[in-house]
């Protein structure tokens, strides 16, 4: 596994082309969990509260956004039009990011997290 010094440095490791996405992703789980650290976890960009919050990573054709099972479960309705997982929400490159949704999402994880 990859190792990062922090979120700046894997951005800038992954291919100029989805770098946008990244960034873009990072400043929606930024304004939605703004009491959140930084980190980097298990080779990917992580939010922190008490425990971890969500993570996302540049995967091929898609990038990978990991908001814990509870998340997927309780916005399935919302995610049908995307490819999920247990634990894990794809959004193609080549489409805009939900931005409401991911905030949602991340702000049900800091409630979450809070109890």
């Amino acid at each position: 596994m990859q190792t990062y010094k922090n979120t700046d440095a894997y951005i800038k490791a992954q291919p100029k082309a989805v770098q946008g996405k990244l960034f873009e992703m990072r400043e929606i789980v930024k304004g939605a969990a703004p009491k959140a650290t930084e980190d980097i976890k298990y080779g990917m960009p992580t939010y922190v509260g008490n425990k971890n919050l969500v993570h996302f990573a540049a995967m091929k054709g898609r990038l990978g956004f990991y908001p814990a099972p509870s998340a997927i479960t309780k916005f399935a309705s919302e995610l049908t039009k995307y490819s999920t997982s247990k634990g894990c929400i794809r959004f193609q490159y080549d489409a805009p990011l939900p931005k409401a949704l991911i905030t949602k999402i991340v702000k049900f994880r800091v409630a979450e997290d809070a109890v």
